[in-house]
């Protein structure tokens, strides 16, 4: 390998993780610069679909007990069949169709274990290679500003830590990643005219313990991936590990997402993302921060459209969340001559019915090794990594739209059901 390069990365959630592992064990030496005051991230209570580019990267990268074997089978709990409801709760359509289906915890804990040690009840801390580049992770940090200088480029960030004030820093690396999600600092302060834009609806989202099931609720649902359509709406569930990454019948949590449609800055949707202390958050309103008062809205509207099995996880739910639905993707991935370079959902923010958002952090990142390692050439690796996100994008959109505002071949049966379903 030629000389290792000091890499700044931005963002230590998934993505950021991912390209810091792959960094690492190359011999570069990585520091993940993460906004969160927090050493570690919340639990955001959200199942993840494992597709291919996720579970290969795991075969290939991680060391810990979750993938001995070279298998994913600790990392996941498989849906054998998917399968549509009907409003009474009737399988109306069953096909045998095996997905693996995870969680972000367990993802992130076994990440972080493998890049910079960190102990948790989730997994054991793998042993690093002699090869292997150093990884740091600091939190609190919010980047103000990057820009070329020789050699490198230099970011200038603010360090802020829990009950203190905030700490201008300043450094200089080789190389820097932008792994800050959706809303990227560092694509903003780049391209300032790439913008989220708000697709006029959201994700409910939440978890139910599956012990907490009922029979008949457990019966239908479990160890599969299972659908409700209807006229602008759509719910859907799967079983994925517990706590600390717990695989075993009882301990597992069923996820579900329900989209339900909010215009932009009508009463409703301007309600829904305040919070109990009256902040209103543009993309999510996260667990614990909902209004009593929308979730009992919601409840009981679930109670009114949806099949019982569904009804019944909402009503337990405990800690649900909301994510609004955005579209955004950069036209340009390199800059300064590949000193800068953006990845995962800085790149392109995907709709979550393309189950691909972890997918193309895990592509990305792969796709990175093959720049660093002299495989492909910038051009070669900007063509993979914008190819793959304009086709999924562009996908995540037309599902997302038919959906929501058009008409899906299960919704149509239920018309005579229910009328026109909005809020």
């Amino acid at each position: 390998m030629s000389q290792p390069k000091n890499i700044i990365v931005v963002g230590g959630s998934l993505g950021g993780l991912f390209t810091g592992t792959v960094l690492t064990r190359l011999g570069h030496n990585v520091r993940i610069l993460e906004r969160n005051p927090t050493p570690l991230l919340h639990d955001q209570g959200a199942g993840i679909v494992a597709g291919g580019n996720t579970q290969a990267f795991f075969t290939t990268y991680d060391r810990s007990n979750r993938t001995e074997g070279g298998k994913v089978d600790g990392l996941v709990v498989t849906s054998h069949a998917r399968q549509y409801l009907n409003r009474k709760g009737e399988v109306i359509h069953f096909e045998r169709r095996a997905q693996r289906m995870t969680s972000w915890d367990l993802l992130y804990y076994v990440l972080r274990a493998g890049f910079d040690g960190v102990k948790s009840d989730y997994v054991n801390v793998p042993e690093r290679g002699d090869a292997e580049g150093h990884g740091g992770y600091e939190y609190g940090c919010t980047v103000m500003s990057l820009k070329e200088v020789e050699g490198g480029v230099e970011v200038e960030y603010e360090k802020r830590k829990e009950n203190e004030d905030a700490k201008p820093q300043k450094q200089t690396a080789d190389m820097l990643i932008a792994c800050d999600g959706g809303s990227s600092t560092i694509r903003m302060d780049l391209l300032p005219d790439v913008q989220r834009k708000y697709a006029g609806y959201v994700a409910w989202r939440g978890t139910v313990l599956e012990s907490e099931l009922s029979e008949e609720t457990e019966k239908t649902l479990s160890e599969k991936f299972t659908f409700y359509h209807a006229p602008a709406l759509q719910i859907l569930a799967y079983l994925i590990p517990g706590r600390n990454g717990a695989l075993e019948k009882g301990q597992r949590l069923m996820n579900y997402v329900w989209y339900c449609n909010y215009p932009e800055g009508s009463p409703e949707h301007n309600e829904l993302m305040t919070d109990v202390d009256g902040k209103k958050h543009p993309v999510t309103v996260p667990a614990g921060g909902m209004q009593l008062k929308v979730w009992e809205k919601q409840r009981k509207y679930a109670e009114e459209v949806l099949p019982p099995q569904f009804a019944e996880l909402v009503r337990k739910t405990r800690q649900p969340f909301v994510q609004a639905i955005m579209d955004v993707i950069s036209p340009q991935q390199i800059f300064y001559e590949g000193k800068v370079v953006l990845l995962g959902d800085a790149l392109a923010g995907f709709r979550p019915h393309t189950a691909a958002s972890t997918s193309q952090a895990a592509f990305d990142a792969m796709t990175l090794a093959k720049l660093m390692d002299g495989t492909l050439d910038l051009k070669g690796f900007e063509e993979e990594c914008m190819g793959f996100a304009k086709s999924v994008q562009k996908a995540g959109v037309e599902m997302g739209d038919r959906s929501q505002f058009g008409s899906h071949p299960l919704a149509d049966a239920e018309r005579k059901n229910m009328g026109a379903v909005g809020h």
